[in-house]
């Protein structure tokens, strides 16, 4: 059954394209929130962006929505950090990447050590693990600007644990078709045949 539905199809739009920059969308976005948006889902789809785009089209995005009205009013609790963080993230992780989990994380560490706690740490338990958006949305938002910023391998990965997390290979050529809208230059010929090809 999919899981990515209208809403879901916003959300990707506005989180890859605060992802390439293209904040002329972002605002049409907000300006066009249907009612009882930008909720929870918004406000975590923004937040996850910083990990694809860095902290300054964030720090942009959320100039943006400040002079367009906002992201909403928070939940009670939603800022706060869990104590359990880190074992939700290395649990999101196990999840996404399955029986290559280990083999992932002796790669991530050949990189450098700090780097991969780091990443297992804000990443994985203090981004991604976040309660508000659900782990097959999560992965449907990454796949989506990994395809518009021609990144395959991680592609690849985060298009599988989208499978894992129930999101259909329907829902993944939708995500494309949003990657595609949003950065046409992008190579999409092997996003697709890697979607295909995935069971």
């Amino acid at each position: 059954m999919s899981v990515f539905d209208e809403k879901a199809a916003r959300l990707a739009r506005l989180f890859t394209a605060i992802c390439v920059g293209k904040f002329d969308v972002v605002r049409e976005l907000r300006r066009a929130a249907p009612e009882g948006e930008p909720d929870r889902a918004w406000r975590e789809a923004v937040l996850q962006t910083h990990l694809f785009s860095g902290f300054p089209r964030l720090v942009q995005a959320y100039g943006v929505f400040e002079a367009e009205g906002g992201l909403g009013d928070p939940e009670p609790g939603e800022y706060d950090l869990d104590a359990d963080t880190d074992a939700r993230g290395a649990a999101l992780f196990d999840a996404i990447y399955s029986s290559a989990a280990p083999k992932m994380r002796e790669r991530l560490s050949s990189f450098r050590p700090d780097f991969a706690t780091w990443l297992m740490e804000h990443a994985y338990g203090h981004v991604l693990s976040r309660p508000g958006l659900e782990p097959a949305l999560r992965e449907l938002l990454s796949v989506c600007v990994l395809a518009a910023m021609d990144q395959p391998a991680q592609f690849e990965s985060h298009a599988r644990g989208a499978l894992r997390f129930g999101a259909t290979q329907e829902d993944l050529l939708a995500t494309l078709d949003i990657a595609l809208e949003l950065a046409p230059d992008a190579p999409y010929g092997r996003s697709r045949e890697l979607v295909l090809g995935l069971t």
